[in-house]
């Protein structure tokens, strides 16, 4: 019999007007101050660590080649000494730059940037690193800048209680049908699976054989539905199980009426040019982590206008403070399953060499629920598109989204019963 997770008990908060005056009095008191100082470079065979006196705000990191280096800067950090060098790496040096320290590790062979995971109080940064040829570099290099987010808390200390707020999501269907659950089991969580495009809508159209990026991505939808059910350790909603058309809202508006737990959006990437392939996966930030993902913002973010007429609630995005501080840890949620879905994936599907990207998408906006959107490949790229579109290749793109949701789950579940243990 499949173990199940069970669902942990709701962590949301009244929050008493008092609470909400000396949070904001902390936050504008400017604490914690972000004025670190780079304490020490730690050097392993292959992944950096990097520690400061005091949590940091956010960092980011590219790569430049001739020759080979990753420079990492740390907005409002002091820079430290410079260091020696080990395995990877054959020099550290370090300096200001634009109000923050930049940190630059000369390498001694190609190596790229896989990930960058913050410890809990935000006061040290681990970079892991992987090998690659010189194509592959120059391919990252060319793909930009890579920015990481520490979890927030009110200080050194990892806190000891989480306080969530949320926000009424606009709908602009009042008599929009909630859909079907798959699994009868309220107690197992629940991932919702969001077809991209749909209806009047088409999304990317294969320049070959004319294929629709919205059945391509039904097909896989469902494919993903059925591996997870199967599994017998989550329920699974689709956004939407035809080809009906669904504003951006209201597609993740859906999974947080339905309490999800976990929301997937299966998109198809393309390009006007080139031979781009292998599948990414992109987590909100307001800043685009690199040009392409600037730019799949900007075309996915125009799916709710259809000839000109804007089919979207003109709400203004999220700006209150609460909600960003709830938003942030939702963030680094997200940042979490990317990375474990790029783990389990690479052996299944062909991905990119910078699997996870950062990107201001409107699907990806609720603040308080984990949220990715996965470019399963190139409906561009005939090879690509062929292949996500067998079932062969829908088999694996669903069993890379099982095991990266077996191992989300029993992490939080490990969180949840230590944390039950501590109190």
């Amino acid at each position: 019999m499949p173990f199940l997770w069970t669902r942990a008990p709701s962590a949301r908060h009244c929050s008493p007007v008092s609470f909400l005056l000396a949070l904001l009095a902390c936050w504008f008191a400017g604490t914690p101050g972000w004025a670190a100082t780079v304490q020490h470079v730690d050097i392993k065979s292959d992944r950096i660590v990097v520690r400061f006196d005091q949590s940091v705000a956010d960092a980011s990191a590219f790569l430049l080649a001739g020759p080979s280096r990753i420079a990492l800067d740390v907005d409002g950090a002091t820079p430290g000494r410079d260091a020696e060098g080990s395995g990877l790496v054959a020099g550290v040096r370090q300096g200001w730059h634009g109000g923050g320290a930049r940190i630059v590790f000369d390498l001694a062979r190609p190596a790229i940037v896989t990930e960058g995971v913050f410890g809990r109080d935000g006061r040290e940064l681990t970079l892991e690193l992987r090998t690659v040829d010189d194509a592959g570099f120059a391919r990252a290099a060319a793909e930009g800048r890579l920015r990481f987010l520490p979890p927030f808390n009110f200080g050194g200390e990892a806190p000891s209680r989480q306080y969530e707020v949320t926000q009424a999501v606009p709908t602009p269907s009042r008599t929009l049908a909630l859909p079907r659950i798959y699994g009868d089991d309220d107690s197992r969580p629940l991932v919702v699976i969001d077809a991209g495009h749909g209806g009047v809508d088409p999304g990317a159209i294969s320049p070959l054989d004319g294929r629709r990026e919205k059945d391509v991505t039904l097909r896989i939808a469902r494919a993903i539905r059925d591996e997870l059910v199967a599994s017998g350790r989550v329920r699974v909603a689709l956004t939407r199980e035809d080809d009906r058309f669904l504003v951006l809202q209201e597609r993740y508006g859906i999974a947080r009426k339905l309490h999800a737990d976990l929301f997937i959006s299966v998109h198809c990437d393309s390009v006007g040019a080139g031979s781009a392939s292998g599948a990414s996966v992109y987590t909100l930030s307001e800043v685009a982590s690199d040009k392409e993902a600037a730019r799949l913002a900007a075309r996915e973010n125009k799916a709710d206008i259809i000839s000109g007429v804007n089919l979207a609630s003109t709400t203004a995005d999220i700006s209150s403070i609460l909600i960003d501080l709830t938003q942030r840890e939702t963030m680094n949620n997200s940042a979490s399953f990317a990375r474990l879905l790029g783990r389990e994936a690479q052996p299944l599907i062909p991905v990119k060499p910078n699997f996870h990207r950062m990107a201001s998408l409107m699907v990806l906006k609720a603040p308080d629920m984990p949220s990715i959107l996965f470019e399963t490949g190139y409906i561009s790229n005939p090879t690509d598109a062929a292949f996500i579109d067998s079932a062969d290749g829908r088999k694996r793109i669903a069993e890379s989204i099982l095991r990266a949701v077996e191992v989300h789950f029993a992490r939080r579940l490990a969180s949840n019963d230590g944390g039950n243990a501590a109190n």
